[in-house]
């Protein structure tokens, strides 16, 4: 049953991508599953598809405290991610990004009790290997396609119709409204309890 706030996302018979991170990739992040963990990839190459980083931190206070949070993206994502883990006051955070290779990543993704992304490429790296995933949409709609493909995903957006939205199909660098209130309007409350 999907809690109220979220719904699941069916794409019929589209084929699920597919990824084999190597024997390597693997042995890579089993440093990293020694406990219950969650990831979280807060970036985007697209303002607003990316929840913005204090909604994040407030995401991150509703989670479990016995749970490890890695924080994953690319080299350029550091800095956010480094924002997100010095305000969150949450000493379980390790930042990885830019430390991790896509298929490391993936492994590392495909055993977490959640990964929180944007609509974006962590979302399809999830999918990839099966793995549990919560998907925001801001800007953009799930409807035009672009979705997560696991069996376990849930779809986190405004729950209110707003006439501006979609404003493009892959993002834009700011909100043309000035309002952003596709991302604004997400409650912590709407993302799925990673245990």
């Amino acid at each position: 049953m999907i809690p109220a706030g979220q719904r699941a996302l069916e794409f019929g018979s589209v084929p699920r991508p597919r990824l084999y991170p190597s024997p390597a990739d693997e042995a890579r992040v089993i440093p990293y599953k020694t406990q219950p963990y969650v990831t979280i990839s807060p970036a985007s190459l697209w303002y607003t598809k990316q929840y913005p980083a204090a909604r994040w931190v407030e995401l991150i206070q509703t989670l479990p405290a016995k749970l490890h949070i890695y924080l994953l993206g690319s080299a350029p994502d550091t800095r956010l991610c480094e924002e997100i883990k010095n305000s969150s006051g949450n000493k379980t955070i390790q930042v990885l990004s830019g430390s991790l290779s896509l298929l490391e990543s993936a492994a590392l993704m495909k055993d977490a009790r959640m990964n929180y992304t944007n609509d974006s490429a962590p979302m399809h790296l999830a999918s990839s290997v099966n793995a549990a995933v919560a998907v925001v949409y801001c800007s953009t709609i799930p409807e035009v396609g672009f979705g997560p493909l696991s069996e376990q995903h849930w779809i986190i957006q405004n729950l209110t119709e707003l006439k501006c939205r979609p404003c493009g199909l892959h993002g834009r660098k700011e909100c043309p409204l000035q309002h952003f209130e596709c991302a604004n309007g997400i409650r912590p409350d709407q993302f799925p309890s990673p245990l």
